[in-house]
């Protein structure tokens, strides 16, 4: 424990699951656009954006404008552990959701298509 941040705080809990939340809303919307580009590299963009609003969150922190005391690193490391379980998960999701289409991959497991069958 470093000035009362521990490792294993609940705040540390709140950075994993907005790291790992804010990675899977984000590649949701990267899969939704209309630019295959991005929508290729959906969970790179989820991710990247992800680490950059805890990046602005710790900012924010430093800066003043939430009661904390500070950036963390701690608080950084949650939210790339999030993130990155956030990536795994989306990463094996999409793995089993890949069908052949005419020889080549075609990404068949949209959120649409589940909403569909219920």
């Amino acid at each position: 424990m470093e000035n009362g941040d521990d490792w294993f705080a609940l705040d540390k809990l709140y950075h994993l699951v907005f790291g790992f939340c804010t990675a899977i809303v984000f590649t949701l919307f990267a899969n939704r656009t209309r630019y295959a580009f991005i929508r290729t590299r959906s969970i790179w963009v989820g991710s990247i954006l992800s680490l950059l609003a805890g990046a602005a969150k710790e900012t924010a922190d430093e800066m003043g404008y939430f009661k904390s005391a500070g950036a963390s690193v701690k608080d950084a490391v949650f939210d790339l552990l999030g993130t990155l379980m956030a990536a795994l998960a989306l990463s094996i999701f999409r793995s089993y959701n890949m069908i052949q289409v005419g020889g080549g991959h075609e990404y068949a497991g949209q959120i649409k298509n589940a909403v569909e069958m219920v």
